[in-house]
């Protein structure tokens, strides 16, 4: 792999760790500002909606704007940002700030994704942008242990701090690694029209905001979850997110490695279905042994399914990419935010303990809608209409 994909791959690595900041850090959060758990929630799913709105909102806006500098000062933001929200003592200028802070969230994960695909050959393009997206993993082996133990050990402060640190060093690697006057074909707003007028591709950023909001729906709150069941300590908490995290970085490389054969569409339905596993077994988990036993496919699944569903949207449609790839991080976004509000509303209302149902019937109807979506690419008709877009089933052949 190129200097330059790995420059990007540390990018998502301190994007990833900054995003799952406030999941790490839920229990120090909210004992700091004496606020319930639902409540330090919205760390998570305000975030979530920004980034959302925000990722195919600025598909367009970021268009003109040379890659190399563009994402290494989206980086220069997301440190300096993450640095403030460590030195406030008010929950409220907290979640403001917070807002503020994963703004590039919607800038560097999508354009990075379009940069790899609009670099490298088309042979190699999903196995580039499934190694890009390998930085979330690494985050989840390496930063999210990480910061949940630097929470219990120095504050959530400490945390917070980390992704400051990370994101600052990303952003010099970027800039040292990324060739200048790199500019992806530009997404303009009438892009968004022929993007809209394809039902495959639609029909796969829907499956992005199913499986990411059944996750999410548990994962948000896995610290309060394990504290309150399995009466986890801070050391056993941070060792369980490293061993899921060693499980995705796991699944995200063996997906890489075989996307390419195994077809996108098909990978898809591979991790969904291992995360859905997991969640139906998740009763098992009566002890921390059993618990670390049943996330397994979970892991294996967890980043997995997006790099395909990145590179899977590529596929369809390289011309869009700039704006395809923005459309799915908005979903995996809204999934965050609808599955954080619902485990909230669960929680709240002492459904602690079934929140894996929710995920369930979440990702089985992700799956449902892949298969339709994987149906409707295979036959090109519909895509067809698309003016400027090769269906996907003909660009193979």
């Amino acid at each position: 792999m190129s200097p330059m994909l790995w420059a990007l791959l540390a990018g998502n690595f301190a994007i990833g760790t900054g995003v799952m900041v406030a999941s790490a850090t839920l229990n120090e959060v909210s004992a700091y500002f004496h606020v319930p758990v639902p409540v330090a929630g919205y760390l998570i799913s305000v975030a979530a909606l920004v980034v959302c709105l925000g990722a195919p909102a600025l598909a367009a806006v970021v268009a003109p704007f040379d890659r190399r500098k563009l994402l290494a000062l989206s980086m220069v933001w997301y440190g300096l940002l993450h640095a403030a929200c460590a030195l406030v003592s008010d929950f409220n200028l907290l979640l403001a700030l917070r807002v503020l802070a994963v703004i590039p969230a919607a800038v560097f994960t999508p354009q990075a994704a379009a940069c790899a695909g609009h670099l490298m050959p088309a042979e190699q393009r999903g196995r580039a942008i499934t190694f890009v997206f390998l930085g979330w993993s690494l985050a989840s082996v390496l930063g999210m242990p990480l910061n949940a133990w630097l929470s219990g050990m120095l504050g959530w402060q400490g945390a917070y701090g980390l992704v400051a640190v990370l994101s600052l060093a990303s952003a010099a690697w970027v800039w040292l690694a990324m060739p200048a006057a790199v500019r992806p074909p530009r997404f303009s707003l009438a892009s968004w029209g022929t993007a809209l007028r394809m039902p495959s591709l639609t029909m796969c950023v829907a499956v992005t905001l199913l499986y990411s909001a059944g996750q999410f729906v548990l994962f948000a709150y896995f610290a309060p979850y394990f504290r309150n069941t399995l009466g986890t300590s801070v050391h056993e908490l941070s060792a369980l997110f490293m061993f899921f995290g060693a499980f995705g970085l796991l699944g995200n490389v063996l997906m890489s490695r075989y996307i390419d054969r195994l077809g996108a569409p098909r990978g898809v339905m591979i991790a969904v279905g291992s995360i859905a596993l997991s969640m139906l077994a998740w009763p098992l988990g009566t002890t921390l042994v059993l618990a670390g036993l049943v996330i397994i496919p979970w892991a294996m699944g967890c980043f997995s399914a997006n790099s395909a569903q990145q590179a899977r949207l590529v596929g369809l449609a390289p011309a869009l990419a700039g704006g395809s790839v923005a459309l799915n991080t908005s979903a995996m976004y809204a999934g965050q935010a609808i599955g954080t509000a619902i485990g909230g509303w669960m929680i709240a209302h002492q459904g602690m303990k079934d929140l894996h149902l929710a995920g369930v019937l979440l990702l089985v109807a992700a799956m449902a809608v892949s298969a339709q979506a994987a149906r409707l690419a295979r036959r090109g008709g519909a895509d067809a209409a698309s003016p400027g877009v090769v269906p996907a089933a003909k660009r193979s052949a």
